[in-house]
């Protein structure tokens, strides 16, 4: 697990976009942290990292939205609304799954025995020492 601290949300974009850059087809992004800490922020930055265009923002009433046109499809799932990993799958799930694009899943915590166990998981939490800071740790891949 690496560690990092960010000051602002082009902060945050930019390590979404530095992730991305080692991302292959079918990775799962399964995101922890409460309401406000930089979730989508991070998805933008992914976004951008795949080269997928177009303004990202969060699928809370959507449940997932859907990128196109990079190096691989984003699709930005949000769980908040959800039940649980049922509602996952009635959603089409393990479609998304096998279209050889990333799934980044906020409130992934709602699912998790949906996830595959490869996951990377992406926390994001407010900084002790500033709450405008974030600290972002990554697990299951290392960032170039």
């Amino acid at each position: 697990m690496a560690e990092y601290l960010s000051h602002n949300e082009a902060e945050t974009e930019g390590l979404g976009r530095r992730l991305a850059a080692v991302l292959t087809p079918g990775a799962v992004v399964a995101y922890r942290g409460g309401l406000g800490m930089g979730k989508t922020a991070f998805t933008r930055g992914l976004a951008r990292g795949l080269g997928c265009a177009g303004r990202v923002t969060s699928p809370t009433f959507t449940i997932v939205n859907e990128y196109e046109g990079g190096r691989l499809p984003l699709f930005h799932f949000d769980m908040y609304r959800l039940e649980g990993a049922g509602d996952l799958f009635d959603i089409g799930w393990e479609d998304y799954l096998d279209r050889g694009g990333v799934c980044a899943v906020e409130w992934s915590e709602r699912a998790e025995e949906a996830l595959p166990p490869e996951k990377i998981v992406v926390t994001i939490s407010r900084c002790p020492e500033n709450p405008d800071w974030r600290t972002i740790a990554v697990e299951g891949v290392e960032l170039s």
